[in-house]
């Protein structure tokens, strides 16, 4: 083989979908043959007909396939692989499917499944990173019992508050307090939904700040000890706490937060022994104070920001470190340039946010200088309804923020998905919006956009396709 020989001989991607692609197109670079699995709903997509070999492991449901672990291993053990690499959800943050992995002497491209499951129980993360010297928001040290308890426990840190599940994410089992009257009623449904999504109906408490910037600090960490930090994305533009676009660096950042922020991250990875591509996830409130929110266990969607602003390959570096290897580079050769901004694309109305599966009839990919498209669509593909709606990431990079806006707005406008509905409009909206322009945002920002948008009368860029 052209760089010698490699630990790993062949890996299935346990993922469909744009990710499955971009491991695809890594491990294509690395002379590592690839196995994909897909559903019945999946047969003719893009990973499916790129991978070397392809196992169909089960019906449309991801609860048939995707999330079907016993398919997976089986799959994996028919085709001879020596890792899987999950991608980012479906099973990707499973300490129990990681567990099987390890038992199975298949390597899990990603952390040991004791690191998975302790960063995965919010409020013992909580607790590990408070031993860490990781700034963590005042709140419950425990699930919440009762309501005298969290009534106590609101006593001590004041209204508002919010309750979260203790194995959740995304938005569920998640509520906002801001009075006494609520607070039984928010504890009762939270812990309802957070049990009907995770099968755990434990939740707590925490400070609510009010207009946070969603900060994250992507990490990478190898097998010896060695663990650098990649810069930061802003991630506060989310619609129901789904993001929506992401920018690296964050506008908020100075370079002394942000090296404060790294250090932290580096010290958090550390404490727990991580391995491994992550990321630490902050809240940073309106006084330049940042505080722990979650780690994630895995690859991120937005993970191109990053790769644009260093010129770091997250994905061959997961597999690096997966075969054992040192991290090729130190804190000291990660050098940020230039700015950075991804747009999610996904199969939606761009204004009532209806999903909008179906035919794609026509497909163009936006080019020139400083872009790149992550997509598995093309022309005559059907946008299934059973998956997420994000079909495709647009990613632009350009030497100033300012630059780069103009950049991603010229590479929406020649982007064009017909026979279905997509949120390119509502991205051009906020490309032209002059809070965003400003860089002066918070992840309020959606509710503030559609807000304005509402008082002026709509806006004729939602009838683009």
């Amino acid at each position: 083989m052209l760089f010698g020989p490699r630990k790993f001989r062949k890996i299935l991607i346990a993922n469909r979908g744009e990710i499955a692609c971009r491991i695809i197109w890594a491990c294509k670079e690395m002379g590592i043959k690839t196995v994909a699995v897909h559903s019945e709903a999946d047969r003719d997509s893009l990973h499916v007909r790129f991978a070397d070999e392809s196992v169909c492991i089960g019906a449309a449901p991801s609860a048939q396939s995707y999330l079907n672990i016993p398919a997976v291993i089986s799959a994996a053990e028919i085709t001879n692989v020596d890792g899987i690499h999950p991608g980012y959800g479906f099973l990707a943050e499973s300490s129990y499917f990681a567990e099987i992995c390890e038992a199975c002497n298949i390597k899990f491209i990603g952390p040991r499944s004791s690191v998975i499951r302790l960063m995965g129980d919010k409020v013992e993360a909580r607790r590990t990173m408070k031993e860490a010297g990781v700034p963590i928001l005042p709140g419950s040290p425990e699930p919440i019992q009762s309501l005298d308890e969290a009534m106590a426990i609101v006593g001590e840190i004041g209204f508002p508050v919010i309750i979260k599940a203790a194995a959740g994410g995304g938005g569920r089992g998640m509520r906002i307090v801001r009075e006494e009257s609520e607070l039984e009623h928010a504890l009762e449904t939270a812990s309802n939904e957070a049990l009907s999504a995770f099968k755990n109906g434990d939740v707590y408490i925490e400070r609510y700040i009010e207009r946070p910037r969603h900060i994250e600090i992507q990490v990478m960490a190898d097998e010896h000890g060695h663990v650098v930090h990649l810069g930061e994305r802003d991630c506060s533009i989310q619609r129901r706490h789904q993001k929506l676009l992401e920018e690296a660096p964050s506008p908020a950042l100075t370079p002394e937060l942000r090296r404060q922020m790294g250090e932290v991250a580096i010290a958090a990875c550390q404490r727990v022994g991580y391995s491994n591509a992550g990321t630490i996830e902050f809240l940073l409130d309106e006084d330049g104070r940042f505080y722990f929110m979650e780690m994630n266990t895995r690859i991120q969607v937005e993970h191109p920001v990053t790769e644009m602003v260093t010129l770091a390959d997250i994905v061959r570096n997961q597999i690096r470190v997966a075969e054992g290897e040192e991290l090729a580079y130190t804190q000291e050769d990660v050098i940020i340039v230039g700015h950075a901004i991804e747009c999610r694309i996904n199969a939606e109305h761009p204004d009532t946010f209806a999903p909008s599966p179906g035919l794609i009839t026509a497909f163009n990919i936006p080019g020139g200088p400083g872009v790149r498209v992550d997509t598995a669509i093309y022309p005559g593909y059907f946008v299934p309804p059973y998956y997420d709606s994000m079909i495709a990431k647009l990613i632009v990079h350009a030497r100033t923020r300012e630059l780069a806006i103009m950049r991603m707005r010229r590479a929406l406008e020649s982007m064009v998905i017909e026979g279905i509905k997509t949120t390119i409009p509502l991205h051009l909206r906020i490309m032209d919006d002059p809070q965003f322009q400003s860089g002066q945002y918070s992840t309020k920002f959606m509710e503030q956009f559609i807000e304005r948008r509402n008082g002026n009368g709509g806006s004729a860029a939602g009838a683009r396709a």
